[in-house]
């Protein structure tokens, strides 16, 4: 039992990091990566990453893409979504590069060079959003910006859903142009459900008007989809987003009582409190305990050069795609700026990655410094945009 001791003193060395952290204006999954480095083996080594925490972790995780599929909002990216998609694969396309050639011409390792580009080509839902809660920015850069983030996601998954195949022992042409049709029959059937289920059936309305039963059918929801992902050669997390996702477009339903909207956030407000305050930083702080790189593997070169291409993929790829359809310079840098965040998604690509064997602890050391990096500097270089181009 001496993993409920560990369990308390990481709770409490966490959650107190985040309040002394919050107050200088600092996202959390800061706090609670770096109280996982300071207790785990790289740090006092009070606290070790054992097989109880990891599978604690492991759930955090998957409760964790649960919330963020319910606090995404899946209208945003058809206000301009077309727009919003092509800024989203440009942003993916030039950090991908960038990333891909930093670490093949320094690392010379194709597979880590592949995989550092996937990671890097995302963007953090959470942080985006957490910059425009901040600064006021017009409808239509939000819209997109959220849009594009949105878009972001769907591309990890394929990607991730791809990167999963090639872990499992290896992938034929022919059995990656089969994995590729399961992924897409797998997010389109999740994207229809979402339409004539969540969206416009009114069977569906006994289900959410008892909180209990809603309760209950969420959770089913998420782990039956995460098994399926897992099981067609996805990650569970893709599930569990998804389920998210699909019961978050409650709040689209034509609905003059509300009710739909008043249910779902009353589903989010009771599932909120224990997943931000216990099972996401579980997650992270086990981020935290696997980071125990040798000094002498961490390159601050490399580090340095990956903080650049994150930012700059962004800023020139996001950049690019606004210009296309005519936008101002100034909007297309304040898109590009705002698209610039690491986080949740990016740390769970890379522990599947450490794990699978695909990068080394000191890559993996590497990409977690360098995402912590965009995330604190991505709201202090947004707001600095935003009130210098005004």
């Amino acid at each position: 039992m001496s993993y409920i001791f560990d369990l308390s003193i990481l709770l409490v060395v966490a959650k107190s990091l985040e309040w002394l952290l919050k107050k200088k204006g600092i996202h959390p999954i800061i706090a609670h990566i770096l109280t996982g480095i300071i207790l785990g083996p790289f740090g006092l080594s009070i606290v070790l990453p054992t097989s109880e925490l990891k599978v604690l972790g492991e759930f955090g995780l998957i409760m964790m893409m649960l919330y963020m599929g319910l606090t995404s909002n899946f209208s945003a990216i058809s206000r301009n979504k077309v727009k919003a998609s092509v800024v989203a694969m440009f942003g993916v396309a030039f950090s991908f590069i960038l990333g891909f050639l930093t670490v093949y011409f320094l690392e010379k390792s194709l597979i880590a060079a592949l995989f550092v580009g996937i990671t890097l080509g995302n963007t953090a839902i959470e942080v985006t959003s957490g910059v425009l809660v901040r600064e006021r920015v017009k409808k239509d850069i939000s819209s997109v910006l959220m849009g594009a983030a949105f878009a972001d996601d769907i591309i990890a998954v394929y990607l991730i859903g791809i990167l999963t195949g090639i872990t499992q022992g290896g992938i034929s042409g022919l059995s990656l142009v089969f994995l590729t049709i399961k992924i897409v029959i797998f997010i389109l059937g999740v994207l229809m459900l979402s339409e004539f289920v969540f969206k416009r059936s009114t069977r569906f309305y006994n289900i959410i008007r008892d909180l209990h039963i809603f309760f209950t059918f969420t959770i089913v929801l998420t782990f039956t989809l995460a098994f399926i992902a897992q099981d067609i050669g996805l990650n569970q997390i893709i599930g569990a987003y998804l389920a998210g996702l699909t019961i978050s477009r409650l709040r689209e339903r034509k609905d003059p009582m509300v009710i739909t909207r008043i249910k779902l956030n009353e589903l989010i407000e009771e599932l909120e409190i224990v997943l931000v305050e216990f099972f996401i930083p579980l997650f992270f702080v086990y981020v935290g305990l696997m980071f125990n790189p040798n000094v002498r593997d961490i390159s601050i070169l490399l580090i340095l050069l990956l903080y650049a291409s994150a930012v700059l993929g962004k800023l020139i790829g996001c950049g690019l795609g606004m210009k296309i359809f005519g936008s101002s310079i100034r909007d297309a840098i304040i898109v590009g700026i705002g698209m610039g965040g690491r986080g949740s998604l990016e740390l769970a690509i890379l522990k599947l990655g450490l794990e699978k064997g695909l990068i080394d602890e000191g890559i993996f050391a590497t990409v977690v410094i360098v995402s912590m990096l965009t995330a604190l500097s991505t709201p202090v270089l947004f707001r600095y945009t935003v009130r210098k181009l005004s």
